[in-house]
């Protein structure tokens, strides 16, 4: 298979581009309108998304949260994506790989409302959603908003809650609302659900409906950090002296400036051609003999999604393959079930979305 370089990277910026470049005279110019006329061009161009504030306020929470953690650059460009394509993400990680604090950091660095939900066998719909409560001096019923009237929610071990209780979760991480005694309740936007989960400890857990794993954008593997950021780990908690990690991260992006961002994400280009080569993809994980489900059209457009996402964060106004291969993994990876003989050869749906995006040609 081939690999896509930045050389190439020309092909996918749109026909404007294309155009400026053609249209510039391989001679001298001494003209002063068509000088005047191909300046403006390359003003129109690069000013077409100004991109410049997004990438400073990326850089800025990166450099917040790398303050306290060490590496996990993946997932902390995967949570920021997350954010910028407005979609939520399940983080799995064995205890003590930093899943719940990344999480909290993040929220830390953005200026928006946080709150938390610790997930346990005998949580009900209600303390998560509210209910309504029996005003006596009104003589009516009163509305009281749980924990999810948030911007951001952290759920902390999320597969401990019964069917019921995830359940609660479908209408309000699709639509942005709930619905309780008949009335609506819309949530206030921006609003990202961050999830942990624990592979490893199997009693006392439920398995995530298909329906609810779906409408996470993300799963985020954490992996154990290697030598060096074992030790540089050790270095910085013999350095806090007993400080509070949470207390050394800085507020940085406003509500309104995330939503501005999320905007020009949606306003990133992407070409007909790359288009159908997330379809592709899709339609490969339903066809493939080693999977029992395949991807959903919610699937695609969650790859659409977070390719623009990778795009913006790169500086480009512009999705290019390599920002769907990124994106392709982390999308499907939760999404999509092996075949019961398959996932008893040790075969995961990582290594088999793998080889889909090996197979599947690259457009050019």
């Amino acid at each position: 298979m081939e690999e896509f370089n930045n050389e190439e990277a020309k092909k996918y910026i749109p026909s404007e581009a294309e155009n400026t470049e053609n249209s510039a005279p391989t001679n001298d110019v001494t003209s002063d309108n068509v000088t005047a006329e191909t300046t403006d061009e390359n003003v129109n161009f690069t000013n077409r998304i100004d991109l410049t504030e997004l990438q400073q306020g990326v850089a800025q929470i990166k450099s917040e949260i790398s303050k306290v953690i060490v590496g996990q650059k993946g997932m902390i460009d995967m949570l920021i994506a997350a954010i910028l394509a407005n979609g939520h993400a399940l983080i799995e990680g064995v205890p003590g790989v930093a899943k719940t604090i990344s999480a909290r950091l993040l929220a830390k660095s953005l200026a928006i409302d946080f709150s938390r939900i610790q997930f346990t066998p005998d949580l009900m719909p209600s303390d998560i959603l509210g209910t309504s409560v029996f005003d006596m001096k009104k003589s009516e019923f009163e509305f009281k908003k749980g924990p999810i009237f948030s911007n951001m929610v952290l759920i902390d071990e999320i597969n401990r809650a019964p069917a019921k209780t995830q359940a609660a979760l479908f209408e309000v991480m699709e639509e942005r609302q709930i619905t309780i005694d008949g009335n609506k309740y819309q949530m206030s936007l921006p609003f990202i659900v961050l999830a942990t989960q624990n592979p490893v400890e199997q009693e006392g857990t439920y398995r995530l409906p298909e329906a609810q794993l779906d409408r996470f954008l993300f799963k985020i593997d954490i992996d154990y950090p290697n030598l060096e950021e074992e030790i540089e780990i050790l270095n910085r908690e013999h350095d806090l002296k007993g400080d509070k990690k949470i207390n050394q991260i800085t507020t940085y992006l406003s509500e309104a400036k995330i939503k501005e961002f999320q905007g020009l994400v949606n306003q990133i280009i992407i070409e007909s051609h790359l288009i159908k080569y997330i379809a592709d993809i899709i339609v490969n994980t339903r066809n493939n003999p080693f999977l029992y489900l395949g991807a959903s059209p919610r699937a695609s457009i969650a790859i659409l999604k977070s390719s623009k996402a990778f795009a913006a964060m790169n500086g480009r106004d512009f999705v290019t393959p390599e920002d769907i291969k990124q994106a392709a993994i982390p999308v499907l990876q939760h999404r999509v079930i092996v075949t019961p003989e398959r996932e008893m050869e040790g075969v995961t749906s990582k290594q088999i979305i793998k080889q889909i995006i090996e197979a599947v040609e690259i457009p050019r």
